[in-house]
């Protein structure tokens, strides 16, 4: 009796070690790093280093940082930044062999910029020509000045046309790893000069925005800010910061849409005017802030 009490009792425990370590198994620690592709809700999709694909989900408790300075410190960020084209780091547990669920996400502030200008239709290439291009200017001054110096100022001039190949190649690869999105609703919503308030008449039209999307099936808002060119470009690259962020405080506060589900390129400053700075009607055009609402092409099944 005993015997045959004891085998039942290490049949169960042999159950139960098996369920437990099946359980276990699935939500084992993982990191992975790699470059956002696709954004679809509280979705995304990165292209490993090793070439793969792997499906990474957010919720409510995933922590979206980026360290601060040379110690352990982390700022917290809003998932809005996650952007097709950010390279970033994931801790997380397993779900499947291509399935992560985040507990935090990480990113560097370099690669945030360069993301945002890809998703500008920029790239950094643009800006180190126009640097390389004054530097050579420079050197040609100081050849014409001092003659020893000619061999120094052509390693330079080397060393900038490499950078400059070697930033156009990393750009063009990013470009062609993004996913294409399908634009189902969009509007521009209006600002008087120097102002981020937001009118009766465009919140309401934010208003339907949200009402609409929240019916699509992992769709996100994209919010991008512009400003004219009055004032110095400082100033207006922080002014179209702040509109793009008060539009997404509303989204999110008035609207109830949630966080993930909103992706914030973020402040355009001057760049691709829809009108003539030169006219005020023009510059008004340009005080804008661009709300869509996409659907990934590859995930939506279109």
């Amino acid at each position: 009796m005993n015997s045959k009490r004891i085998r039942m009792i290490l049949g169960l425990l042999t159950v139960c070690f098996v369920a437990w370590v099946s359980a276990h198994a699935q939500g084992d620690k993982t990191k992975v790093k790699g470059l956002i592709t696709a954004r679809t809700g509280d979705v995304i999709v990165l292209k490993t280093t090793e070439g793969t694909s792997v499906t990474v989900t957010l919720d409510d408790d995933t922590k979206v940082q980026q360290p601060k300075g040379l110690g352990m410190r982390k700022k917290t960020m809003s998932a809005a930044v996650l952007i097709p084209g950010l390279k970033v780091s994931v801790d997380g547990t397993s779900q499947d062999a291509t399935h992560v669920l985040a507990k935090s996400i990480t990113f560097d502030k370099d690669d945030l910029q360069t993301a945002e200008m890809i998703q500008a239709g920029l790239t950094p290439t643009a800006q180190n020509v126009a640097t390389n291009q004054q530097n050579i200017s420079e050197n040609k001054q100081n050849i014409a000045a001092n003659k020893q110096g000619v061999e120094a100022n052509q390693q330079n001039i080397a060393a900038n046309t490499t950078a400059i190949d070697a930033n156009a190649a990393e750009t063009s690869k990013r470009f062609s790893e993004l996913s294409e999105y399908d634009t189902k609703d969009q509007l521009d919503v209006r600002f008087a000069s120097g102002s981020t308030k937001i009118s009766a008449a465009d919140q309401a039209a934010l208003n339907k925005l949200a009402h609409n999307a929240v019916n699509l099936k992992g769709y996100i808002i994209q919010v991008k800010g512009f400003a004219d060119s009055s004032g110095n470009a400082a100033m207006n690259q922080k002014l179209s910061m702040e509109r793009a962020q008060g539009v997404i405080a509303y989204l999110i506060q008035q609207c109830n849409v949630p966080v993930r589900h909103i992706v914030a390129p973020g402040a355009m400053g001057e760049v691709a005017p829809v009108a003539s700075n030169e006219t005020k009607a023009g510059r008004a055009e340009n005080r804008r802030v661009e709300v869509k609402v996409l659907l990934n092409k590859g995930l939506s099944g279109t």
